[in-house]
């Protein structure tokens, strides 16, 4: 009786354990099948600026617009990071403007009657110094590093250096292409500055840089999908001009030399 009874017990605790056995392996398989069914979702949704088509930018440019003007401060002025300074020197240059170009103030006698001025005020203040009891007036002294000085003459030397090298370069006529283009830029600026004298052309170019940066900042991508298309434009335009009429000038001995 007592083998019978432990047999039975054996026999219980193998069907409770292939119940369990087999209800892991059911709830696995429904999972698997489940898991099959619903086909895996993708962790992170499609951002829209990877779903755009890639818009090349004027002239090639890869950096943000702050960084091609140079950043620091003067790109904080001309993008108006701060509003009240660049306005102030818009302001500032407006007024300048309208002084000497408006009301004819000649620069010479804005800078006579200033010290006029500052003279009156210095001879005042020093003579009734001993009357009211005061210190008189300490005009004080500039003293300008010796580096920086250095370094910007530095600088300064190598621009004019580059731009003598690329000038030559031009003039040399080994690329007719910017060479051509060099001179209708020059043509049109002789035109825009006949039309008006050189502060009021220094006055639009100012303008311009305060507004042309931070309008083509808010409307980037249609204004670069615009350039685009006229870009496309100009060298199909191009091309013609080059077939018919560049293509027939006979080219120097130099050209020649280097093919050969």
């Amino acid at each position: 009786m007592a083998e019978h009874h432990e047999k039975k017990e054996e026999s219980l605790m193998e069907k409770i354990a292939d119940k369990i056995h087999g209800g892991d392996d059911s709830s696995s398989s429904s999972s698997d099948s489940d898991h099959d069914d619903h086909p895996k979702k993708s962790s992170s949704p499609a951002s829209p600026s990877s779903m755009k088509s890639k818009i090349n930018r004027l002239f090639g440019r890869e950096k943000p617009v702050h960084k091609v003007l140079g950043g620091g401060k003067p790109a904080d002025v001309f993008l108006w990071r701060n509003k009240k300074i660049s306005g102030g020197v818009l302001g500032g240059a407006t007024a300048a403007w309208v002084l000497f170009e408006l009301l004819e103030y000649h620069l010479l006698t804005l800078v006579c009657h200033a010290l006029i001025l500052a003279l009156a005020v210095l001879f005042l203040w020093s003579n009734a110094s001993a009357f009211i009891n005061k210190t008189p007036p300490r005009i004080p002294q500039v003293h300008i590093p010796e580096d920086p000085v250095l370094q910007v003459a530095a600088a300064l030397r190598n621009e004019i250096n580059c731009g003598l090298a690329t000038l030559r370069e031009i003039a040399s006529g080994r690329d007719l292409k910017k060479f051509l283009a060099i001179i209708a830029g020059l043509w049109v600026l002789s035109i825009v500055g006949s039309c008006c004298n050189f502060l009021t052309l220094f006055y639009i170019v100012f303008v311009l840089l305060h507004t042309v940066p931070v309008f083509y900042e808010k409307y980037e991508d249609k204004v670069d999908d615009f350039g685009e298309k006229a870009w496309i434009e100009i060298k199909k335009q191009w091309a013609v001009f080059d077939a018919k009429v560049l293509s027939k000038i006979p080219k120097g001995p130099l050209k020649d030399k280097k093919k050969a």
